[in-house]
């Protein structure tokens, strides 16, 4: 079947979420999750609402939405209002945020904090409260819980890392030949000098295994915090992000960052370019020294009416 779809209503549908299989007057329908998560009824609700409009199949995305196949160009609407019933909305694409994703925090046993709920603070204040604010390119985020990089944080416009930077006590290290502390680092950051275990900043990931290890209680405790990546980038081409130079220890000065480089994309970025092409045109330095500061902020209305 040919398409008989004009150019300008396929644009206009996919601004809503909806990507035409290129050929049909077929599209397939993106339905928003909160980082991939939905009630047990919402879920239900896809299911009749594939069968009713769509080919019956259900796809998941990378960015965690769920994907209805087989949509009828004269169903989109009634598809939507269906959905809408059990509080779910389409979109997902364009030039804009798009939805948060991140690892299962700590659910794993190696998450260091809350990724569900700091997604989801992230999906309220900027997929949702940032939906009308046009950006340069498209802008995603992901939020991992610790150093292992499940989600692909550093590939990101921004991505946040979990930190847990280990509190040494070096009156309690006795030196030990077989150090724990050392032999539970999967980094190799700690070594045995002159009779004290020493860590080299350089290497250690602050992923926290090393705390609770020694049997004397050199490392008790850690100090929880965040790392935050900007510039990331995965696709034809790949641009690994930066981390900021400070370790963010609370969600609110990480919520306010991630505000700060929306910002800066939408004043200082270029159309058609993506996050890590405006801090390499106008600098990592420059980038981050405006990103740590609360200029952007300061001058938020005006950037985004601007």
């Amino acid at each position: 079947m040919a398409c008989t779809i004009s150019a300008d209503e396929i644009k206009r549908v996919k601004g809503l979420g909806f990507l035409n299989n290129k050929g049909t007057d077929l599209f397939n329908g993106r339905v928003i999750t909160v980082n991939g998560k939905i009630t047990a009824e919402q879920m239900k609700v896809i299911a009749e609402a594939a069968e009713k409009y769509g080919s019956g199949e259900v796809t998941f995305t990378t960015r965690l939405t769920v994907e209805v196949k087989g949509i009828h160009f004269d169903n989109i609407e009634p598809f939507r209002e269906f959905v809408g019933k059990a509080g779910l909305t389409t979109g997902g694409t364009g030039a804009k945020v798009r939805p948060i994703v991140s690892c299962k925090g700590t659910t794993c046993q190696y998450g260091l904090y809350d990724t569900f709920s700091l997604s989801e603070k992230i999906h309220e204040r900027f997929y949702i409260g940032y939906r009308s604010v046009a950006l340069p390119h498209k802008f995603k985020i992901a939020a991992g819980g610790c150093p292992n990089n499940c989600v692909k944080p550093d590939l990101n416009d921004l991505g946040i890392v979990g930190q847990l930077i280990p509190n040494f006590d070096a009156e309690s290290c006795k030196g030990c030949k077989k150090c724990q502390i050392e032999k539970n680092c999967p980094m190799g950051a700690p070594k045995v000098v002159d009779g004290v275990m020493v860590r080299d900043e350089e290497i250690c990931n602050h992923c926290g295994r090393c705390v609770g290890k020694c049997p004397f209680g050199a490392i008790k405790d850690g100090t929880p915090g965040f790392k935050v990546y900007v510039g990331g980038r995965w696709g034809k081409k790949v641009a690994q992000g930066r981390p900021l130079s400070k370790i963010f220890t609370s969600e609110e000065e990480v919520l306010d960052v991630v505000e700060k480089a929306i910002l800066l994309f939408r004043e200082q970025g270029v159309a058609g370019e993506r996050f890590a092409d405006t801090i390499a045109r106008i600098g990592f330095e420059e980038a981050e020294k405006q990103l740590l500061s609360n200029d952007l902020l300061e001058r938020k209305e005006q950037i985004i009416n601007g």
